[in-house]
């Protein structure tokens, strides 16, 4: 058995020996006792153990009678492991050193001489308060991860999001990401990528709202030299490029309707033809489309070919608006403020309180685009050590209250259930495992009406 599969750290930094030893006995019962007489012995017990829990006497040499050494030790370890909880004690009796203490990031404080009773209570809450922070650290980072590479998120919605990637990416089946621009849906396409058994090979994208239609041909199938004017060489399109890998086509609803035959073609055979050229070539290829667009509108307008759409969404997955990903906005606000401001080396420590609750209730239209945007502009324009909701350019706002939070969710389930039952409330209701009447109630509260 290893010495982390017993009893918690716990370091004495205590240059008397007769207290030592007094402290010692009294707490090794309950902990793995380390002793330290001055800073580099205690320092080199920190970066070794990282203990949980420091008690440090504040009168150390070379300054025995005052606090100096004791405090600066104090903010060495807080600086190497800030989440450390030191008790600091000390016998002088003076008030101010135990306020700079505390100030500083001490946990608590308690005076000489010691009372052991006293002593094991405030440890052993130390230690409880660190095993909580320490596990609620683990799940955050769990929560912002994800679970996927690459995806920031801790909202309910899109760790649904990420669980349902999970399943679907090592199924070599089509996907149609659907959802407002900015939403991080690129993103997800390469998740999907990471997850498969193609994960080796290429990720190729293409924005087919972006190239020119009548290049848009040439830059998927490819095309043959003397193709057309300017075709001065052969030109493999992306299909081929991605051979063995994954074709993300970006923006599907604006591809022109003549290109999508010749793509539908393409997903039945798997066979490209390239501009000019006579040959068929087979291709391995997963392809994933998204759009910000309504396709079934397009498909009732004859601007989306159906037969295609169904090609393309094998599996739909659907990825919600900022707005509606509680939490989400401040969490990637965070992380994109620790990759900016690295690089644009600003001397800005985080966010102030007006900034987090003006994010928190801003909606959000340009989504996570949108927020990165702001944030590294903010890093730019702040004049102080905190960004303010000034700083973003959004009007500072109000955290939602409880009761906000709850009739948001209340009214997004109702309306999901009448949905979902063809606005039959009596089974919308079965759906919510809430009565008739209930239903009612609700549907009232909301001014929800079938």
């Amino acid at each position: 058995m290893t010495r982390a599969d017993k009893l918690p750290f716990l370091l004495i930094v205590e240059d008397d020996s007769g207290i030592q030893k007094q402290l010692k006995w009294a707490l090794s019962d309950n902990y793995d006792v380390e002793l330290a007489s001055d800073r580099s012995n205690a320092m080199a017990i920190v970066r070794r153990l990282e203990p949980p829990v420091v008690i440090l006497d504040l009168g150390l040499p070379p300054d025995p009678n005052g606090a100096s050494e004791g405090l600066a030790i104090l903010e060495e370890i807080l600086s190497f492991r800030p989440m450390t909880k030191v008790i600091v004690s000390s016998g002088n009796g003076e008030r101010r050193h135990a306020l700079e203490a505390i100030r500083i990031g001490a946990y608590d404080f308690y005076p000489k001489p010691v009372d052991i009773d006293v002593l094991q209570l405030i440890a052993q809450r130390a230690v409880h308060v660190h095993a909580l922070e320490a596990e609620n650290k683990r799940l955050a980072e769990i929560q912002a991860r994800g679970a996927l590479p690459g995806v920031i998120a801790g909202s309910q919605a899109m760790l649904e999001v990420c669980r349902v990637v999970e399943r679907v990416a090592p199924a070599d089946v089509r996907v149609l990401l659907t959802g407002e621009s900015g939403t991080g849906k690129e993103v997800m396409a390469r998740a999907l990528h990471d997850g498969s058994e193609r994960a080796t090979r290429k990720f190729i994208a293409i924005n087919c709202a972006a190239v020119p239609e009548n290049l848009l041909e040439s830059e998927l199938f490819g095309h043959e030299k003397g193709a057309f004017t300017g075709a001065v060489k052969t030109t493999v399109g992306k299909f081929e490029q991605a051979h063995e890998g994954t074709l993300f086509l970006d923006e599907i609803g604006d591809m022109p309707l003549a290109l999508q035959g010749k793509l539908l073609r393409f997903l039945q055979e798997r066979i490209v033809e390239r501009v000019g050229g006579r040959n068929s070539i087979t291709v391995d290829v997963r392809v994933i489309a998204a759009t910000n667009r309504n396709l079934t509108e397009m498909i009732a307008a004859g601007t989306f070919r159906e037969d295609l759409f169904y090609r393309l969404s094998e599996i739909e997955l659907h990825i919600p608006p900022l707005r509606d990903r509680m939490g989400d906005p401040v969490l990637l606000a965070r992380y994109f403020f620790e990759r900016f401001n690295s690089t644009l080396g600003r001397a800005v420590k985080g966010f102030a309180p007006d900034a987090l609750a003006a994010m928190s209730a801003y909606q959000w239209p340009g989504n996570v685009r949108e927020l990165e945007n702001r944030v590294k502009r903010a890093l730019v324009l702040a004049t102080g050590d905190l960004i303010t909701a000034t700083d973003l350019g959004i009007s500072a706002g109000h955290f939602p209250a409880l009761r906000e939070l709850r009739e948001r969710a209340d009214r997004e389930a109702v309306t999901s259930a009448l949905s979902l039952s063809a606005n039959n409330v009596s089974a919308a209701a079965k759906l919510l495992g809430i009565s008739r009447p209930t239903m009612y109630e609700l549907m009232s509260s909301l001014s929800i009406r079938t």
